[in-house]
């Protein structure tokens, strides 16, 4: 039962980042626009580094399952989310990035529930395996989600939604985040969940490399290149300390 308060509760919290876009309540919008690819740079390292430091090293090292059916996961994770956004057509929208395509509200919504989804699913089954491994995990996909919630958010509000009610849909789309965690949890009780650490490695490696990278590398400018740099670099080194830290 300790997993299933550690998966409840991480569930809860990510949904609360949700209304991060409240925040433009409070900041200028050209303040908001230097924040935010910084941000997409730090949470890119931070997924990249989750799965290659922490994910894979634990699913190949946990005796579970074969090292050909981890990459398999992995690489099952990796085409989902493709196939996400390719049939869906959603794209993270990131304020910014000026020729990010601007999905309508409802498509924007479906796709990013749908995101939330699988992102519980692969959040929890790290918590089912190793809390430890459940908590980085955790952190990685957080610091994916501050950065996209806060570009989803502009984009219902560019797409004609008052501020209020951008932020009250992107929550209800966020719950879809714990509503996968709990469906990890009950998939435990009749199945070996352990492949979806492996799949978890592949969403992020993902999110990271083909949907946050290439926004950061827009930059027009050799200053914001170095910090881009940086904060990508900061990101993947913050997670291979905690990797030698607590040797997950």
């Amino acid at each position: 039962m300790k997993a299933f308060f550690w998966i409840l509760g991480s569930g809860v919290m990510m949904t609360a980042i949700a209304l991060v876009g409240g925040v433009t309540y409070l900041l200028k919008e050209k303040m908001f626009e230097r924040l935010v690819l910084p941000l997409v740079a730090l949470a890119a390292g931070s997924l990249i580094g989750g799965a290659l430091f922490h994910m894979l090293p634990y699913a190949l090292g946990s005796g579970s399952l074969a090292v050909s059916t981890v990459f398999l996961w992995t690489a099952v994770g990796f085409t989902v989310f493709f196939a996400m956004e390719q049939f869906i057509h959603h794209h993270h929208c990131h304020l910014g990035a000026s020729d990010c395509r601007k999905p309508t509200a409802p498509l924007l919504l479906i796709g990013d529930g749908v995101h939330n989804f699988l992102g519980g699913l692969a959040v929890a089954g790290a918590f089912l395996l190793d809390i430890r491994v459940g908590i980085v995990a955790w952190l990685a996909a957080a610091a994916h989600e501050i950065p996209q919630e806060l570009g989803d958010f502009a984009a219902l509000y560019h797409s004609g939604l008052t501020k209020k009610r951008a932020l009250t849909l992107n929550l209800f789309s966020a719950m879809a985040f714990p509503l996968g965690g709990m469906a990890a949890f009950v998939m435990s009780f009749k199945f070996n969940t352990d492949f979806l650490i492996a799949f978890a490695a592949g969403n992020f490696l993902y999110i990271g490399a083909s949907d946050l990278v290439p926004e950061v590398n827009r930059a027009r400018t050799a200053k914001e290149n170095i910090i881009h740099f940086l904060a990508f670099a900061g990101g993947m080194g913050f997670l291979a300390l905690i990797h030698e830290i607590f040797k997950t």
